[in-house]
């Protein structure tokens, strides 16, 4: 098993003032840090050396983060990229998964938020292959970062419990289908936990309230007497 001291990640990013503090913490975190400040140096070290984990600024001078990305992918390394950038579209999102990347962090962000992230990818490297699959999904102009049980619709942040992400990749995975209620029961619920018959239209009216905000169109549509269907209609 790998320890943190042992792991090694490459912080390519120009804003100095952000760069060298956050060497800092992740060094303090038990980490082994390489950071520089331009996309060509970043692409060399990223080419050449063996990181368990890249965190790239978007816009950088010389090469972008993004095709720092696209690189390591076209020649099949798996190495979990986290984006660091103040695009914060669902485009500028999909965009970068697109290109491989595994993360997404818009700034300013909380350390602390970068600092489970970054645990999260790395814990994540040590027992998974690469796929970007397994983590984000998007329907329509809703995104759902799995791993971090955070959604994003329109440049909005939606934090999630863990039950309404549960609820809502189940939804996204079978986006269009009809789900009716012993679906969701037997999907979220084991036969040992069944909970009150109640439990989820109520569990269906919290997540409505976080992805369906003022005229944003509805994504959860009821089928009366049968269950829901997800997407945009």
């Amino acid at each position: 098993m790998l320890t943190t001291s042992s792991m090694r990640i490459l912080l390519v990013d120009d804003e100095i003032e952000l760069t060298d503090p956050l060497s800092r913490v992740l060094t303090r975190e038990g980490y082994t840090v390489e950071a520089t400040y331009d996309g060509t140096s970043g692409s060399a070290l990223a080419q050449a050396g063996s990181y368990d984990l890249l965190i790239l600024d978007w816009m950088l001078p010389g090469k972008t983060g993004l095709e720092i990305c696209q690189e390591l992918r076209r020649q099949g390394k798996a190495t979990p990229v986290l984006f660091l950038t103040a695009k914060d579209t669902l485009d500028d999102r999909v965009e970068g998964l697109d290109a491989g990347a595994d993360d997404y962090l818009v700034k300013p962000f909380e350390l602390r938020e970068l600092l489970a992230r970054v645990r999260a990818l790395l814990r994540r490297a040590g027992t998974e292959a690469y796929s970007p699959a397994q983590t984000h999904l998007v329907v329509a102009d809703l995104e759902l970062d799995i791993e971090n049980q955070i959604a994003y619709r329109q440049g909005r942040i939606i934090e999630l419990s863990q039950k309404e992400s549960q609820l809502l990749q189940y939804f996204m995975e079978n986006a269009g289908q009809l789900l009716t209620h012993a679906q969701i029961m037997e999907h979220l619920w084991s036969d040992e936990e069944q909970p009150a018959s109640n439990v989820i239209a109520a569990l269906i009216r919290l997540l409505r309230r976080k992805v369906e905000v003022g005229r944003e169109s509805p994504l959860i549509h009821t089928v009366y007497g049968k269950g829901y269907r997800f997407g945009a209609i």
